[in-house]
Order: C-alpha cells, then structure tokens, then sequence
C-alpha cells in the first residue's frame, strides 16, 4: 500500500477516524540558496580587492531603489505594488505544494466520505484551517451544493488567484526592467558631476563612483533578484493551480458521492508513475 494510506477513512468494522495528510508551510531552499551563493560569489570578488568601501555609495542606492520603486508604481497601482511584499514572503516561506500529498488528501476525503457519508467531513473542516480553498471546496460538498456549481465557483477562484498570482509577477519584471535604467540613469548623472568638476581633482572621484555604482546595483537588483523571484513566483503559480485543481476535482467526486476508486484513477493523470497512489490495488 503506498504512503500515506493509513489517512483514508478505516474500513467496516473499524473506528471512524478524520486524519488525513497535514499540511504546512516550508522554506523555499533552492530560492535561499541561490540568493545567498550568488551574493557571496559577490562578495568574495570585493573583497579580493584593495577597498571594500568604494563599494559603498549612498545616492546610488537611492537612485536605484527608490528610483526603481517609483517608476514600477507608475505602471501599476499601489496596491498592486505594495501587494507583492506578502507575496515575497509567500515565496521565500511557502505553503507545502506536493502534489503527491495533495491527491493523498484528496483521495483520503473521498474516503471518509465513502465510509461514514459526506457529512462527515463537516469534523474534518477544521484539520483544513491552512488549506483554505480545499476547506471551502468540502465545506460546499458537505452542503449539499451540486457539483457543476462547485466546479463553477472554484474554477472562477482558480482563474482569479492565478491572476493575482500573475500581476504580482508582473510587477517583479516590470521593476526588473527599471532597475538596470535608473542605474544608467545614475551613470549619467556621475558623469555630467565628473565632466563640470574637471578642474577639481577631488570631485572626480566620487562623481566616477556614482556613475559605475548606480550601474552595478542597478544590473544586481535586477538580474539577480527582481527577475529571478519573478520567475519563482511564476513557477508557484503554476504548481498551486495544479494543486487547486486536483481539489476541485476531488470536492466535484465528493459530491457525485462517486466511488473513490475512480477519483484514484483519474488523480493517477497528473502524477508521474513511480509517485502514483495505489490505495485499491
């Protein structure tokens, strides 16, 4: 019997049990560890250097950051730009999206729901509190809603959530975009310093400074955080409308009250064969 099968519901004669396969949030490894491998890499490279500090320049970081913010806000609203700092911390500490586990639990409702009736699943809504769309698609199961509505109101918030998803991404790129501009931005305005002060040595050099450090942040914010994250949250959207919709199909089986041996079969589609679940073999 595969993983996992002790969550369906007993079988006759047994004690009705509730639990089904938990879920959680986890930390996003390969987003972490990239980050973290890329700016070190950086870092070594200053380092090896004769000055850290001519690293360091203030109106450069305001150029790049601030700059960048405001020109992204002009594309978009301020909700939608402010919305993708919660988004940012969905990304780097996400809920679990296995999609294994998430037939499991699909498959361990129909369960109980096969075994004790769909108003039994009115004790395991609450083990749901951190699978909200799974939570509300059994919730309307257990209601007695009929399935082509639930596959209706939960297609719409499939659509709604992955667009959302979508223009929180676009943000990301669109600030991707900016940033390498306002640090050419940056690099003109060092040089229009450097070329008036041509007569006083001392303000050449920090003139040149902001010129090729408003370049170098603007290229680092962009191409090693901004579109990087932006390709995550992509990738996160795809996986969690998979996800929601294996749900919808299960909370759909649910209430056709069909037997849980076809939702199996048809869960079996979207995994790859060596995770297939094989609870009625």
């Amino acid at each position: 019997m595969a993983d996992g099968a002790e969550y369906a519901a007993p079988r006759a004669g047994a004690a009705a049990s509730y639990e089904i396969p938990s879920s959680g949030t986890t930390v996003d490894g390969a987003l972490l560890v990239g980050l973290l491998m890329a700016f070190a890499l950086i870092g070594v490279a200053i380092s090896l250097g004769e000055s850290v500090r001519s690293f360091v320049d203030y109106p450069s970081v305001l150029i790049v950051l601030l700059g960048s913010f405001a020109v992204t806000m002009v594309s978009f609203s301020i909700g939608e730009v402010f919305s993708v700092v919660p988004l940012l911390l969905r990304t780097m500490f996400p809920p679990v999206r296995d999609t294994r586990r998430a037939c499991e639990r699909a498959l361990s409702l129909a369960e109980i729901a096969r075994r004790n009736g769909v108003l039994a699943l009115d004790h395991v809504l609450p083990q749901l509190a951190r699978e909200v769309f799974l939570q509300r698609a059994i919730a309307m199961a257990v209601d007695g809603t009929p399935p082509e509505k639930i596959e209706s109101v939960l297609v719409t918030e499939i659509e709604a959530t992955s667009e959302r998803m979508t223009r929180s991404a676009n943000v990301l790129r669109r600030a991707a975009e900016v940033a390498p501009a306002m640090g050419l931005i940056g690099t003109l305005i060092g040089l229009v310093q450097m070329l008036a002060n041509l007569k006083d040595p001392n303000a050449i050099g920090p003139a040149m400074a902001v010129a090729l450090l408003t370049t170098f942040y603007g290229a680092v914010l962009a191409y090693m955080v901004l579109a990087p994250v932006a390709a995550k949250v992509d990738r996160n959207a795809a996986d969690e409308r998979q996800i929601q919709q294996i749900y919808m199909v299960a909370a759909s089986s649910i209430a056709r009250q069909e037997n849980p041996r076809q939702l199996e079969t048809l869960l079996n589609t979207v995994l790859p064969p060596s995770q297939r679940l094989d609870y009625y073999s």
